[in-house]
């Protein structure tokens, strides 16, 4: 599955024009900063057609992402919102990002309870699942962090996905 290819399919079953990058997490966390860390690069890259939100700088996390999803629901109700987040997932998953339609329910692996959000998920598995403990993403390292944002892998790799998305 390409996320060019979901994305056009998102764009002509409900009429949208535009993209929505919201990426997840934040910046106090090693594993959970790839969210903001894939938003501060796709931002520096000024694509055509495409807006981000959720960055290093002004991160979307647990205690505003009900402001932002109503943000963006009433400033670009004509684009197709790709979520990303971190996840934990089995250790043999370590490493592999997963894509996906539908929307991306942020802080399940940490036992919270979020708003879903968004029409495509991107999540970018950073740990293994030992228990449901914030503590897990706290410690992911930020070597997998930045390998799941720039690898040109197949496998991972979540800016390479995104460069012909835009």
């Amino acid at each position: 599955m390409h996320l060019d290819r979901l994305i056009r399919e998102e764009m002509a079953a409900k009429g949208k024009d535009g993209i929505m990058f919201l990426c997840i997490g934040t910046d106090r966390s090693t594993g959970d900063s790839l969210g903001p860390l894939v938003g501060h690069m796709l931002r520096s890259r000024r694509l055509k057609g495409a807006a981000v939100i959720g960055t290093l700088d002004k991160p979307v996390h647990a205690m505003n992402l009900d402001l932002y999803a109503r943000y963006i629901r009433l400033h670009y109700p004509d684009y197709v919102v790709v979520a990303i987040d971190a996840s934990v997932g089995s250790l043999d998953h370590v490493g592999y990002a997963t894509l996906g339609r539908g929307a991306l329910q942020p802080g399940l692996g940490v036992a919270k309870e979020l708003q879903a959000v968004g029409d495509i998920a991107i999540t970018g598995i950073v740990g293994g699942v030992g228990s449901r403990d914030p503590v897990m993403l706290q410690s992911g390292r930020l070597s997998m962090v930045c390998l799941l944002i720039t690898s040109p892998s197949p496998r991972d790799g979540i800016l390479y996905r995104m460069a012909s998305s835009a």
